[in-house]
């Protein structure tokens, strides 16, 4: 064998190698996929929950950094769309640490406002990564929006860190804001999240969503999606059956988006309870 022969057949080697390894560690996100999938709300619940709601959920990678969650506890509804630092790999295990977390707090028996659960989540989130305020720790957390519906009361609890409520009636949408800070540490001053409470209507629809969609790049100029048009979007589907919305939101984003990639993952939940 000749020199040039060696150094052929190590290439091959070593791009065979190469191939291998990026095989064993997508088969290793794979599986970390069905993990993290496992820990979302199973079809049924979401059935059971949102018989007239719907998910749009459009991960940028193999696993996501954005999640949802829904549980219900003596005649209430708790719903959540949570988006976590980063995507890919770092964001689903900081997703994993958010439903579980969530779970934790309501399996406590106390029933908790849904400002509360945001202020215990906070604290949960800070102690599991030791985040103490040192500048030089990071900022890893989520942006979340949590509501709780009450069934028999016809009412529903707001709270957001950083991801706003939208509400559609009679062809009028309400925008409830956020508290401008994180779940986790952040360079601005803690305080307790605000409690939003008002009554449910018939006919209403809740959106919850992740900044996904309106931060996606598109359309002629390449420019994000943004909220305005988004907000038309709702509007304009609010009157129709959540599996309408669902698709008219798929197709009006990936329309949207042409030739370009998804820079993030994406996930809106449409919720009505009549």
């Amino acid at each position: 064998m000749t020199g040039t022969d060696k150094y052929l057949e190590e290439l091959k080697w070593q791009r065979d190698e190469i191939t291998r390894q990026q095989h064993e560690i997508i088969q290793s996100i794979r599986y970390a996929s069905l993990i993290q999938s496992s820990l979302l709300p199973p079809e049924s619940l979401i059935q059971k929950l949102l018989p007239a709601g719907f998910i749009l959920f459009k991960p940028r990678d193999i696993v996501s950094g954005d999640f949802y969650w829904m549980a219900e506890k003596d005649e209430k509804i708790y719903l959540a769309v949570a988006d976590c630092t980063g995507h890919g790999v770092p964001g689903a295990l900081m997703s994993i640490l958010g439903i579980s977390f969530l779970n934790e707090i309501l399996a406590r028996g106390e029933s908790y406002r849904a400002n509360r659960i945001l202020n215990l989540l906070r604290e949960m989130v800070m102690k599991s990564l030791h985040q103490t305020g040192d500048v030089s720790q990071s900022m890893d957390g989520m942006d979340i929006a949590l509501c709780i519906y009450d069934a028999a009361n016809k009412t529903m609890q707001y709270a957001g860190a950083n991801n706003p409520l939208f509400m559609v009636r009679k062809d009028v949408l309400t925008e409830f804001k956020p508290d401008r800070m994180p779940i986790g540490i952040s360079g601005h001053e803690e305080h307790s999240f605000k409690n939003h409470f008002f009554d449910v209507r018939k006919g209403d629809w809740f959106y919850l969503f992740s900044d996904g969609y309106v931060d996606q790049f598109g359309g002629q100029n390449g420019k994000k999606f943004k909220y305005d048009p988004f907000k038309s979007v709702l509007l304009e589907i609010a009157g129709k059956k959540a599996p309408d919305q669902k698709e008219k939101l798929d197709h009006t984003l990936e329309k949207w988006m042409g030739k370009y990639s998804q820079v993030d993952d994406i996930l809106v939940m449409g919720a009505r309870f009549d």
